[in-house]
C-alpha cells in the first residue's frame, strides 16, 4: 500500500499552466486573485535609495531637476521610482505614502532600473515589510495550495521539497499557525520559515524569468 500524497489530494482539479503567472493567494481552487496590489489610497513604499539631485543620467540643469527616490511598495512588493517634493525630508528605510505630500508623482519600474544602492537595500526592505505584517506571511503557510497536480505553492520556497511540504500540510491540519516561531517549533525540519519567505520574495523581485510568482505582483 502506498501512502497518499497530501499535496496530490489537495491538487485535484489543478492543471498545468504555460508561461509566467501570478499564483493565487489562497488555495488552488481559488480563482480570480493574483496576489496583493497597491491601492491608490494610502499605498506605502519603503525607500531603497534617495537621490537629492535627481538621476545622474538626467542632463538637465540642476535647478530643473527634482529629488527622486526608489521604493518598494507594500503590500505588492512592486518597485517604484518616486519624484519627491523639493521640501521632502526623507532617507533610506523611511516609509512614504505615494499619495502623500512628500511625493509629487511616481511610476513602477523594474529591478534593472534601480541604482546599485537601491538594489542592495531590497532584502532589508523585504524583511521590514514581512516583520510589519507577520500574520499575512504566516497565513501563507496556513493557506498555500496546489499550483498544478505536481507542484504546490509551498514548493516555491527555497529548500522546501516534497517531505518538508508534506510536514507543513500534515501539521496545519492540527490547527492554524499563529507565528513564524510556532511554525518552526511544530514543523520538523523547517527551521527558518521567515527567512525562506524573504528569500523567495527577493527572488521574485529580482528575476524576470520565473514561471510562478506568489508574493510579487507586477500587474499595473
Amino acid at each position: 500500500m502506498t501512502q497518499d500524497d497530501p499535496a496530490a489530494s489537495e491538487g485535484a482539479g489543478a492543471s498545468a499552466e504555460n508561461g509566467p503567472e501570478n499564483v493565487p493567494a489562497g488555495s488552488g481552487d481559488e480563482a480570480g486573485s493574483s496576489g496583493p496590489t497597491d491601492g491608490s489610497a494610502g499605498t506605502v513604499a519603503v525607500l531603497l535609495d534617495v537621490l537629492p539631485n535627481g538621476r545622474p543620467d538626467d542632463d538637465r540643469p540642476a535647478y530643473q531637476k527634482s529629488p527622486i527616490a526608489y521604493g518598494l511598495g507594500a503590500p505588492s512588493f512592486r518597485l517604484y521610482e518616486v519624484t519627491l517634493d523639493d521640501d521632502a525630508d526623507v532617507s533610506v528605510t523611511d516609509r512614504v505614502r505615494l499619495d502623500g505630500t512628500a511625493v509629487s508623482r511616481y511610476r513602477a519600474v523594474e529591478f534593472d532600473d534601480l541604482t546599485r544602492n537601491a538594489a542592495a537595500e531590497i532584502e532589508y526592505a523585504v524583511e521590514a515589510i514581512v516583520d510589519a505584517d507577520e500574520q499575512r506571511f504566516v497565513d501563507f503557510y496556513n493557506e498555500a495550495g496546489p499550483i498544478t497536480l505536481r507542484l504546490h505553492q509551498l514548493n516555491l520556497l527555497p529548500g522546501v521539497g516534497k517531505k518538508l511540504r508534506n510536514n507543513v500540510l500534515d501539521e496545519r491540519k492540527r490547527g492554524p499557525f499563529e507565528t513564524f516561531e510556532e511554525i518552526s517549533d511544530r514543523v520538523s525540519g523547517l527551521h527558518r520559515p521567515r527567512e525562506v519567505v524573504v528569500e523567495r520574495i527577493v527572488e521574485e523581485i529580482r528575476a524576470d524569468d520565473l514561471k510562478y510568482r506568489r508574493f510579487v505582483n507586477r500587474e499595473e
